[in-house]
């Protein structure tokens, strides 16, 4: 199973629509979380979710009419949808997956950045969604935005790293991408989901021309 996230800037500017989507057709994961997105970006799965446009729904900012802040494209089909703290800002859908069921929970944390009080507050919310999605005995995919690294200096708040560290063990998840240097977009997946498999992980825009942020994938 691969499952890969990629934070898209909000296809800005539009002429990098070709170069995103034939990236997107070399990763060919089976569950694609995209982030600070944009309608008009479409790959080819069977099925796909999405937040509510922004443009309608939040008011006194700038957003084009295509925009919304996190898509999901699949392979697998949905079982349920499951409500969310902040339904503009995360999307939770449980895929039936021949490995069982698997809640996807993609989220952006902060969507200003880290250094804004609404960093901590949605982090908290969205903490509270992933700990009852646990507690109700879920296999979860939390992936997306987590604007912090995990490996080093390049972009945290300690406060974050503790909060989300303490919450995936908490629920038992492994951040898979933990260890990538200069990486700030990761995927935590539930243990029982992976059944001792070790994942591999890798990475692509390195360079940041399509995007200010690399992709990653994981594979198991």
């Amino acid at each position: 199973m691969r499952i890969a996230t990629w934070n898209v800037e909000r296809l800005s500017p539009q002429k990098r629509l070709p170069g995103i989507l034939e990236e997107l057709r070399r990763v060919d994961a089976d569950i694609l979380v995209l982030t600070e997105t944009d309608r008009r970006i479409q790959p080819n799965y069977p099925y796909d979710y999405h937040t509510p446009l922004l443009s309608k729904a939040v008011s006194g900012e700038y957003y084009r009419p295509t925009e919304n802040r996190v898509s999901i494209f699949t392979k697998y089909p949905a079982i349920r949808q499951h409500s969310v703290a902040d339904a503009h800002t995360s999307l939770c859908v449980e895929l039936k997956t021949e490995r069982g069921s698997l809640v996807v929970y993609g989220t952006i944390f902060g969507i200003y950045g880290n250094r804004r009080p609404s960093f901590q507050l949605g982090i908290r919310a969205q903490m509270e969604d992933v700990r009852r999605l646990a507690e109700q005995g879920h296999s979860i995919c939390l992936c997306g935005d987590f604007n912090c690294s995990f490996s080093d200096n390049y972009y945290f708040t300690n406060w974050a790293r503790q909060t989300l560290t303490e919450t995936f063990a908490a629920c038992d998840l492994e951040l898979v991408t933990a260890g990538q240097p200069e990486c700030i977009d990761h995927i935590a997946l539930s243990r029982s989901f992976l059944r001792g498999r070790t994942a591999t992980v890798r990475e692509w825009n390195l360079e940041k021309v399509l995007s200010d942020h690399k992709g990653i994938c994981i594979e198991f």
